[in-house]
């Protein structure tokens, strides 16, 4: 065989290997939004009128799961620690808010059409695609380096040494450096020359055959007013942010505040999205947990590396693994910021923002303080100075997470007697349902004594009781919900007092007494279990 045979082989070889790898990551991507429609997790909004794009309804689970992801991070936030405190601001704010922040002259997206599939794409977003498959081709190398060594497997000698990766590094850091400058200087030219360049196709038909990229504004204008004549337009929020900067001094004047201090917020923002993305990913109206830091400046390095931190620390106390979590550095600087970040999650379909993390500077308060006439200055007794704080952001996506924690926990599991169970592995304390309560049978008073149990449970933590079809059946579909342990009644509870406690995860069953239920789930799946 030639060397050229034998050089296409390994290509058609690998590209077939990549191939398989798309598939079966979409195949997982599919169960994931196929389960949480047929658990109640999450369904298509309006979908009796073929329903709306983007734009997702909770269900019974879901709600259920999307709270206590909400109740973890106030807490986490807000309960521990001192200097930080919570606010709700209004949906609708003074449109000057808004031109103060720099949305409504700068919020955009730059757009790209391809002509044949008729379908619409973030240009940047296809750019770090084609970085991400480029990455996905080190991943494989270092996969196969790792199988062939064993234990003796030097990652780093490895990517520090081997041509190909060297190669493609360097092919990476040159795409990133012409798409920051591109989108710095806001060069749509450039980043249209980057596309073709590259070489990047429609992920639909294929083709290359791209319009110019174009800038779209995302923000859901409105009118406020009973008649159009007298009205005037107004915005929703595209961003939760700005109600806790125009409230700063609010806070920090009646809570008697000393910097540094923070204000968090959980509240719902509405960017005017006109590409559907996966599955409750982006979408047009979404939930956001932001928190607002205060601080001196000149301190921002080192607050904005301690809430990298803390951030990380707190999507691995949910039980998502290190290694599907990684840092990403921005290539293009918000106008605002003078450091930023994302924490990514490996979803199936690759590594995606969850979190980001900004130091703000002072941006956001000077802008508000230069519209306003209103000084937002800070007194600082011990420098006995007067100044604008700087401000250190972290701003997680709820839906994201929700998603994050699906994709994170959803498997299948082959038992020892040869058959599979769904299981959604979610950290108790976060689970939709904590216990769910299962009769045996529904006669021989075995539905009373569940049924009792169940009152004397719910005040506690969220429980359910389910007496239809056979236990087997029963223990599979609250393993699907992500349900950490099942209460069995059965007949032998009706003379011993006792019932059968089944764990999610390891299913191993014990006996307990039935006054003592209360007192073991509840310490199994408090919230302080995560701290």
């Amino acid at each position: 065989m030639s060397k050229l045979n034998i050089v296409l082989s390994f290509e058609v070889l690998f590209l077939l290997e990549i191939i398989e790898c798309v598939i079966m990551n979409e195949d997982k991507f599919k169960k994931i939004v196929s389960h949480a429609k047929e658990f109640g997790f999450v369904f298509p909004s309006s979908e009796i009128y073929d329903g709306l794009s983007a734009t997702y309804d909770y269900g019974q689970n879901g709600v259920e799961l999307k709270n206590n992801i909400k109740k973890y991070w106030w807490k986490s936030m807000v309960q521990m620690n001192k200097d930080i405190v919570g606010l709700d601001a209004a949906i609708f704010m003074h449109p000057t808010t808004w031109k103060a922040s720099g949305h409504v002259d700068a919020f955009n997206d730059p757009l790209i059409d391809n002509r044949d599939s008729k379908k619409r794409y973030r240009a940047d977003v296809l750019i770090e695609d084609h970085i991400s498959r480029i990455q996905d081709k080190n991943e494989k190398d270092i996969s196969k380096a790792r199988k062939r060594f064993g234990e003796s497997f030097d990652q780093e000698t490895f990517i520090s040494t081997n041509p190909n990766i060297l190669r493609r590094n360097k092919q990476i850091q040159e795409i990133n450096h012409k798409m920051s400058d591109a989108l710095n200087s806001e060069n749509l030219k450039d980043i249209y020359n980057l596309i073709i360049e590259l070489g990047i196709s429609c992920p639909i038909s294929g083709s290359k055959n791209w319009t110019d990229v174009r800038q779209f504004n995302l923000m859901f204008g409105t009118e406020l007013g009973s008649l159009a004549q007298e009205s005037s337009t107004i915005y929703l929020r595209p961003e939760t942010a700005q109600g806790i900067f125009v409230n700063y001094l609010n806070v920090q004047k009646t809570g008697r505040k000393k910097l540094p201090f923070g204000i968090a917020q959980i509240g719902k923002a509405f960017r005017n999205e006109i590409i559907a993305r996966q599955f409750i990913f982006r979408m047009r109206e979404f939930e956001q947990m932001e928190m607002q830091f205060f601080i001196k400046p000149g301190s921002q390095k080192e607050w904005y590396e301690y809430w990298k931190k803390e951030r990380m620390a707190w999507h691995q106390s949910l039980g998502i693994k290190k290694e599907n979590l990684q840092f990403h550095d921005h290539i293009k600087l918000a106008h605002y910021a003078d450091a930023a970040c994302d924490i990514e999650f490996k979803f199936p379909f690759g590594f995606k923002e969850l979190e980001g993390i900004h130091s703000r500077t002072d941006f956001d308060l000077k802008q508000h303080e230069e519209f306003s006439k209103k000084k937002q200055r800070y007194f600082d007794p011990e420098s006995n100075e007067s100044y604008i704080p700087y401000v250190i952001e972290t701003s997680i996506g709820l839906d994201r997470m929700f998603l994050t924690l699906l994709s994170n926990g959803l498997k299948e599991e082959k038992l020892k007697d040869g058959s599979t169970r769904t299981l959604l592995s979610i950290t108790p304390a976060i689970a939709p349902t904590k216990a769910a309560i299962l009769p045996l049978v529904k006669k021989d008073g075995l539905s009373e004594i569940a049924t009792d149990l169940f009152h004397k449970l719910k005040f506690n933590f969220e429980c359910g009781l389910d007496e239809k079809d056979s236990i087997g059946k029963r223990y599979r579909r609250q393993d699907a919900v992500g349900t950490p342990y099942c209460i069995t009644v059965d007949h032998e509870s009706k003379e011993d007092h006792s019932v059968t406690l089944r764990e999610r995860d390891s299913m191993k069953q014990h006996r307990v007494p039935i006054d003592s239920i209360s007192e073991i789930i509840n310490e199994k799946v408090n919230m302080k279990m995560l701290f």
